[in-house]
């Protein structure tokens, strides 16, 4: 890895900075505003069944989770939900789009010990403003030598990252919380990839099997990877 790698992507939400445990204190909120419907366990598996029938139509973010909020209260309560619940539902995402950032451990020594030695990659997926917004609050933008926010994290939409990029699979390493989406990808075109695991992650992002691949590592935290490099 060390003599392969030229360029380095970081994913974003809960790799450089907190996100996931903000939407789950929002869809907390959300199963106790319709609890009078149904238990509020029966409530966040209608929300995610909404939104995985929704993903490919809202992509990912939170404007996407805030709509499949609205459709879900309107499902579970049989269309009589009211406005002033709608609106609570609109307030509680719009709180979620202005929660503050907090950067993870290790992130801003990790990125000031590779700056200039590798190019800097953001590769995140979500919504365009959303995640623009994150990035300038975080201070981290001057470490990247490139931004790309991704509609997805499929083979394909790697393939068009690396192309942009003139890389290499294997001058490539992705850094990412999610097996799926930052590293499988990756490591079927012929990249390299670090799992940095978070103590929560999205039901759709999980991955349950063990992964074991040459050009895989599984790190503590972000900058573990100053070992490998």
């Amino acid at each position: 890895m060390k003599d392969s790698i030229k360029t380095i992507a970081f994913d974003g939400d809960d790799t450089l900075w907190m996100n996931e445990p903000y939407f789950q204190e929002a869809e907390k909120q959300f199963c106790a505003l319709l609890e009078n419907y149904l238990p509020q366990h029966s409530v966040s598996q209608e929300l995610f069944n909404t939104e995985m029938k929704n993903l490919s139509l809202y992509g990912y973010g939170v404007k996407g989770f805030m709509l499949c909020m609205m459709e879900t209260a309107s499902r579970v309560s049989n269309r009589t939900a009211s406005l002033e619940l709608i609106d609570k539902i609109i307030a509680n995402g719009q709180e979620l789009l202005q929660k503050p950032i907090e950067l993870l451990h290790g992130v801003p020594r990790t990125l000031e010990q590779l700056k200039g030695r590798f190019r800097l990659i953001l590769a995140t997926k979500g919504d365009l403003l959303d995640q623009e917004r994150k990035l300038q609050r975080s201070g981290l933008e001057d470490y990247f030598d490139h931004i790309e926010i991704m509609s997805d994290k499929k083979v394909s939409d790697y393939q068009k990252l690396l192309k942009n990029l003139d890389c290499r699979p294997d001058n490539f390493l992705m850094l990412g919380n999610s097996i799926k989406s930052d590293i499988l990808p990756v490591l079927e075109l012929g990249g390299y990839g670090g799992h940095i695991p978070y103590h929560v992650t999205w039901t759709y992002e999980q991955h349950e099997h063990n992964l074991k691949h040459v050009n895989f590592v599984e790190l503590k935290s972000i900058d573990g990877i100053l070992n490998y490099l």
